[in-house]
């Protein structure tokens, strides 16, 4: 299926490694063009290189205030236009209600939160009828993850902002989605299996919990997410889309 992606120019933020750099690769691949972004500058252009000429690499922060009037300009300089963003940032610090402090609570504020807010509402400003703006969120929008306290805290609000953008946004012709990803094989996931006293075990444990029993591969999610931001899900806006392996087990 031909997803109407060549040529569309998207900013994917967080998207030196993990899921935000499998959203890249999977969009550049089926001919878009994308402005990707990293706290580290090195990393931004080595992973901007990685993906070749339709991609270039901006080094900003997403709780940086300034960030949104930057990347925008950068894809209207670079490549003539802007269609769409996916706002994807780091996971917060792992812990449970008692562990983590005031100062990683407010940081965590401050790029998971507000920033995707300010890239948003920045986005929306800018986009014309057939934009998209998506949101790389979490399982924990619908479940509490244990020992991710200020995930289960902040990606639920972030949630009910995109669905409250995609009625305002909706007759504009602008739509908002959400990707909800649970075990992909990520650094981020790895590194939360390695908190355990028995990683493995600790790996073996989530598997025996999703009904296809393996994590899954980032570019699955990858795909998921250049689908949602393509002409071809055109009549898809409003919703949060689980790339879990059928872990949630509500409807």
């Amino acid at each position: 299926m031909d997803l109407g992606l060549k040529d569309k120019v998207y900013i994917v933020t967080g998207a030196t490694r993990g899921l935000g750099n499998a959203a890249a690769r999977e969009l550049v691949g089926d001919g878009a063009k994308v402005v990707i972004t990293g706290r580290d500058e090195k990393r931004v252009a080595d992973a901007a290189a990685e993906l070749g000429e339709n991609a270039v690499g901006v080094a900003v922060d997403n709780a940086d205030a300034g960030a949104p009037e930057r990347l925008i300009a950068a894809a209207r300089e670079h490549f003539g236009g802007f269609d769409g963003i996916l706002v994807s940032v780091g996971g917060p610090p792992a812990g449970f209600v008692a562990d983590n402090t005031d100062a990683q609570w407010q940081g965590a504020f401050e790029s998971v939160f507000l920033g995707a807010v300010r890239l948003a509402r920045a986005a929306a400003a800018e986009l014309d009828a057939g934009g998209v703006i998506g949101f790389v969120l979490s399982g924990s929008v619908h479940e509490p993850i244990p020992g991710l306290t200020i995930s289960n805290g902040l990606r639920p609000g972030l949630a009910g902002f995109a669905k409250s953008l995609a009625d305002e946004l909706g007759p504009r012709g602008i739509r908002v989605v959400g990707v909800l990803p649970s075990r992909i094989d990520t650094d981020r996931v790895r590194e939360l299996d390695g908190m355990a006293a028995d990683p493995e075990a600790a790996r073996q444990a989530n598997e025996s919990r999703i009904p296809l029993r393996r994590y899954g591969a980032p570019e699955e999610f990858g795909r998921v997410a250049a689908f949602l931001l393509s002409p071809a899900a055109s009549y898809l806006t409003g919703i949060m889309v689980p790339v879990d392996g059928g872990m949630r087990h509500g409807f």
